[in-house]
């Protein structure tokens, strides 16, 4: 069993996909008109293209049970999810500068290296680096 896709939800996709591919480095590879303005949308890490696709979902319009979800973890400073990064303290330099706003800086907890920021499109996303 593996996983080879994610879906994260998000109030606009284009703001979604210029957000992940232009300051987190993912890029696409499906952008599929569904319909509606909503489109099948996913991007992978630049370095695996054939990697686990992020799935930039725009359920929350639609589903307000998912919107609902959104809105509870995020007004809890509650992560949607978290991606793991080779050195944490690099990445929020880096995402610090592009302008990326996080809620929790790098800090360490037991055995793991974490920091938290926001997506600009309704999730925290968490940064995990393994000791």
């Amino acid at each position: 069993m593996r996983v080879n896709l994610i879906g994260i939800p998000v109030r606009d996709q284009e703001k979604a996909v210029k957000f992940y591919t232009e300051i987190l480095g993912f890029v696409k590879k499906h952008d599929i008109p569904m319909g509606g303005g909503n489109r099948w949308l996913t991007v992978v890490p630049k370095d695996d293209p054939s990697g686990t696709e992020i799935s930039l979902e725009p359920a929350p319009n639609h589903f307000e049970p998912s919107k609902v979800y959104q809105n509870a973890l995020f007004e809890a400073k509650i992560p949607y999810t978290q991606f793991d990064v080779d050195n944490v303290q690099e990445e929020y330099d880096r995402l610090t500068k592009l302008g990326v706003s996080f809620t929790k800086e790098p800090s360490e907890a037991g055995t793991v290296k974490i920091a938290t920021f926001d997506d600009t499109c309704g999730n925290y996303i968490l940064l995990v680096e393994v000791l």
